[in-house]
């Protein structure tokens, strides 16, 4: 792992694969462990350089201020436009999880150049906040269980471990994964305050930014092969938001994964990367 400047940030990346082989950006969710460790070695070993990456006030990358971030949404799809010129590459393979699918969305439909391919796991085609009529919204009995649980010490790992742990089942993920990743995010938060350590785990972050304007009504635009992954246990972002992407993007590909809720899990990385490298 290593951090570049891109964008007039720091962005924590890590690094798989050969540099000349053809680049998948991957955008954090907001951390680059999103994207687990198995999927970008499968990647990889199929002849990809891949990057993934974490979001601004995440991991490696420049963090100021998670509770009153001074940027907004199409800062981060600025950061990722750069991030593809700063490695050298004339066209990326683009992929976004969670929010991080949100700025892979704007990315690809504001720099339709720089992309040959895009993949989005478990996002939807809107910001956070209010969703659209059509799109179903988050299971309101799954969040009331999640939030209404009492909040770890921020700086203890262990117990920041076993608090994503006991939640993983109630978004339909792996517990043990869980408290492997939540661990490893522990490590890489570059700071002892409570506040950024939660923003680590927990993307709030991300609510806190300004996603104006809308751009589901844009998908039509997208003319690049598209991979959506979606789970069909995600209680988050429910699977229609998945059926709606897939239908509003021109060359897109739906894959639903029975047994995924809201994170990539190991045993599905080779299925996932299979059909991302057939795009």
């Amino acid at each position: 792992m290593t951090s570049v400047r891109a964008n007039g940030v720091d962005l924590g990346i890590e690094s798989f694969g050969h540099e000349d082989d053809p680049l998948v950006l991957l955008v954090g969710g907001p951390t680059m462990l999103s994207w687990p460790d198995a999927l970008c070695e499968r990647l990889a070993s199929g002849g990809r350089r891949v990057i993934r990456y974490d979001l601004r006030d995440c991991g490696e990358s420049t963090t100021r201020d998670p509770q009153n971030p001074a940027y907004d949404l199409r800062d981060l799809v600025a950061d990722a436009a750069a991030l593809v010129e700063v490695l050298g590459a004339e066209a990326a393979h683009l992929g976004g999880i969670g929010v991080g699918g949100m700025v892979a969305q704007v990315t690809a439909l504001d720099h339709p150049d720089l992309f040959a391919a895009l993949t989005l796991v478990g996002t939807r085609a809107v910001a956070p906040g209010m969703v659209d009529p059509d799109l179903p919204d988050h299971d309101s009995t799954v969040m009331g269980a999640v939030f209404s649980r009492p909040r770890p010490d921020w700086t203890d790992r262990n117990a920041v471990a076993e608090f994503a742990a006991q939640g993983a089942e109630l978004m339909g993920n792996d517990p043990d994964q869980a408290r492997a990743t939540a661990a490893r995010i522990w490590d890489r938060t570059p700071s002892d305050d409570p506040a950024v350590h939660q923003a680590n785990q927990l993307a709030m972050v991300f609510s806190r930014i300004d996603c104006t304007p809308r751009w589901r009504e844009r998908l039509h635009e997208l003319d690049t092969p598209t991979l959506v992954v979606h789970g069909r246990a995600d209680p988050f972002f429910p699977v229609g938001n998945g059926e709606a992407l897939a239908n509003e993007i021109p060359k897109a590909r739906l894959l639903v994964l029975d047994n995924m809720g809201t994170a990539l899990r190991h045993a599905a990385a080779d299925q996932v990367a299979t059909a991302m490298l057939a795009l």
